[in-house]
C-alpha cells in the first residue's frame, strides 16, 4: 500500500473540510438574520394553531407583530386571557379584558323539522352538495346541510352533527373561525360567549315561504323586536338581528318568539 498517497489524500480532504468550514462561517456572518429575542419568547406563548383568526399569517406573523408593537398582546383568540397575560409580561403593557367569542350555527332545521325536496346521493360534503340542484336536498336553501364541512376543520372537537345539523359546543370552541370559512352556506357566526340568545335561523325569505320548508324557521313576525326593552333587535329584511353590545340577556325575545326560534 502506498501510504504516502493515502496521507496526501487525507490531507487534501482535511484541508478542503477546513476551507469549507471557514467559508460557511463567513457566509453565516454575512447573511445572518438578527432575531428578536422578544419575538421568540412571544411565539413560545402562542398555541401554535396557525388558524389566522388574529388577522396575521399564522402564529409566527402574530408574534412578530406583537414584538414590534403593531399588534395588541391579546390578539390571539385561541389563547385568550391566559396567553395575553403571559405575553404582556414579556413585552409590557396591559393585557386588557379580552372578550371571549364563540361560534354558533344559525339553524335549527334538523331532519325532524326541515323538509327535503329530493334524496341526495353523492359525497357527504357540504361544498359538493351545495352545488347540486336547489343548492342541496333541503327545501331551505339557507340552512345547514349537515355533512360536517365545519366539523372536519375544527381542531378542538367543538362541533358535532346531531340530527342532520351542526351543533357547536360553546365551551370547547376557541373562536379560530375556521368553521366560518368552511361553511358554504355562510350560516356560522361569532357572538360573545357571555351572550345567551341568538336568532337560530338564516332564512331571509318571507315567513310563509320559510314555514313551507322548515317548521322551526323564523317567520319575521317582529315580536322579538317589539319586546326588547333595550332596542337590541332590528329587522334586516325579513330576518331579525341582535346587537350584542345592547343585549342584556333578559330573555324577553325568547319568550315572545312564537316559532321558538331564539335560543
Amino acid at each position: 500500500m502506498d501510504y504516502v498517497n493515502v496521507l496526501i489524500a487525507a490531507g487534501i480532504i482535511a484541508g478542503v473540510a477546513v476551507l469549507v468550514g471557514i467559508l460557511l462561517g463567513k457566509a453565516g456572518e454575512i447573511f445572518k438574520v438578527d432575531v428578536d429575542e422578544k419575538e421568540i419568547a412571544v411565539r413560545e406563548c402562542l398555541p401554535g394553531n396557525n388558524c389566522g383568526a388574529c388577522g396575521f399569517p399564522g402564529c409566527d406573523g402574530l408574534a412578530k407583530a406583537i414584538a414590534e408593537g403593531s399588534a395588541a398582546v391579546n390578539s390571539c383568540p385561541v389563547g385568550g386571557e391566559a396567553v395575553a397575560e403571559k405575553i404582556s409580561a414579556i413585552v409590557g403593557g396591559d393585557a386588557g379584558n379580552s372578550v371571549r367569542m364563540t361560534a354558533v350555527v344559525k339553524c335549527k332545521g334538523d331532519c325532524n323539522v326541515a323538509k327535503d325536496v329530493y334524496n341526495y346521493v353523492g359525497p357527504e360534503s357540504c361544498l359538493i352538495a351545495s352545488n347540486s340542484p336547489n343548492g342541496g336536498p333541503k327545501g331551505c336553501t339557507y340552512g345547514c346541510l349537515g355533512y360536517g364541512e365545519c366539523k372536519k376543520v375544527c381542531e378542538f372537537g367543538a362541533i358535532e352533527i346531531i340530527d342532520g345539523i351542526a351543533v357547536i359546543d360553546r365551551d370547547k370552541c376557541k373562536a379560530c373561525r375556521k368553521c366560518i370559512e368552511a361553511c358554504p352556506r355562510h350560516l356560522i357566526t361569532m357572538i360573545p360567549y357571555n351572550k345567551t340568545h341568538i336568532i337560530m335561523c338564516n332564512n331571509k325569505d318571507r315567513g310563509l315561504d320559510v314555514k313551507n320548508v322548515c317548521s322551526a324557521g323564523c317567520i319575521g313576525c317582529t315580536l322579538c323586536v317589539k319586546s326588547c326593552p333595550k332596542e337590541a333587535i332590528e329587522m334586516k329584511g325579513f330576518l331579525p338581528e341582535i346587537d350584542y353590545e345592547k343585549c342584556v340577556n333578559c330573555g324577553l325575545c325568547e319568550k315572545k318568539c312564537p316559532a321558538k326560534n331564539i335560543s
